[in-house]
């Protein structure tokens, strides 16, 4: 199963760390095997997880690839991520892992946001940029594996202050 979930801050203020790892441990029955959490900048990513794939840690979540400067939390299933691997590696990436969640980094890299028409799957996932700060959200087209959007708004600035993401399912 897994579940993933997250804050990010527009007014320039760091996210709760504390909330988002509080968040991650409610779904504890979901992510039995793993916890984990991530911060940078405005962004902070937790997430429970099932270990079904890659069964080392080099599949946990969150997971960051320094050399291309991704970090990425999602939930789901990509069902073509071997074939995308072999394809990604003849382009000259290298896995450090068995997981698919890699496989959607080195995917995004490639191929940017066109990247989810390659895939074949059920998913939601939160993709943040290390060097320009971007967030990515996305999720299937069907919306099998769904993904909740929080927002609270800010009296004095707007369109909001503080994002808050889950996806479970």
């Amino acid at each position: 199963m897994c579940g993933a979930t997250g804050e990010v801050r527009l007014d320039g203020r760091v996210p709760d760390v504390a909330a988002v790892s509080a968040m991650a441990e409610v779904m504890a029955p979901r992510g039995p095997d793993s916890a984990g959490v991530w911060s940078q900048g405005r962004v902070a990513l937790g997430h429970r997880r099932l270990k079904i794939i890659d069964l080392t840690e080099h599949g946990a979540q969150p997971m960051v690839d320094s050399d291309l400067g991704l970090a990425i939390v999602w939930n789901g299933c990509i069902y073509n991520y071997k074939e995308l691997a072999r394809d990604l590696t003849g382009h000259g990436y290298r896995f450090f892992s068995h997981s698919d969640t890699e496989v959607l980094l080195k995917a995004y890299h490639h191929w940017g946001d066109d990247f989810v028409s390659h895939l074949m799957g059920m998913f939601a996932f939160a993709i943040v940029e290390r060097d320009s700060g971007r967030v990515l959200l996305g999720r299937d087209r069907l919306g099998i594996k769904p993904l909740y959007l929080h927002c609270l708004l800010a009296a004095a600035w707007t369109p909001g202050s503080t994002t808050k993401l889950c996806t479970t399912t």
